[in-house]
């Protein structure tokens, strides 16, 4: 009779499949929240920029909304990155990191006062750009992080 732990089916000449399972470094994300952070980047970048392509508005407004999301996406990786650095001792100027604070809060305030103003823009799409811009702000960092914790996890070996 076949051992508890073979299966019964196959004969001794039957090649076995046999699955192996990817260890991850200590530290580093899986592999399924990298897939739903860069998911989450590309849906919340592809929407707010199909938007804007199908938007009734002049190309200096398409312009301003587009030079927000990517000052804006800067912005907060460099933030991530300055955040990151200080926590984890490396030397990051007290210039820079304001910088980087005074960056992010100006591309999220110039985000609400150009919605807010925007009487060309119907209250749904305002809340289409808002969210967008969020998710985009927020996949970008998580990016950032996931990019990161991979590369220190792999420099540990």
């Amino acid at each position: 009779m076949a051992d508890s732990n073979e299966s019964p089916f196959l004969t001794k000449d039957e090649p076995r499949d046999v699955k192996v399972k990817v260890e991850r470094k200590e530290g580093e994300p899986t592999a399924a929240f990298k897939g739903a952070s860069w998911a989450a980047l590309l849906v919340g970048v592809s929407a707010y920029l199909i938007g804007l392509f199908n938007a009734a508005m002049e190309l200096n407004e398409k312009g301003y909304y587009f030079a927000i999301l990517v000052f804006g996406l800067y912005a907060a990786v460099s933030l991530q990155k300055a955040v990151r650095d200080k926590e984890e001792g490396i030397p990051v100027t007290g210039i820079y990191y304001g910088i980087s604070w005074l960056a992010l809060i100006v591309a999220v305030s110039l985000m609400a006062i150009g919605l807010y103003n925007a009487g060309s823009i119907i209250l749904s799409e305002k809340g289409f750009y808002g969210i967008s811009f969020v998710l985009s702000i927020f996949a970008a960092i998580t990016v950032q992080k996931n990019i990161r914790d991979t590369q220190v996890a792999r420099e540990r070996e």
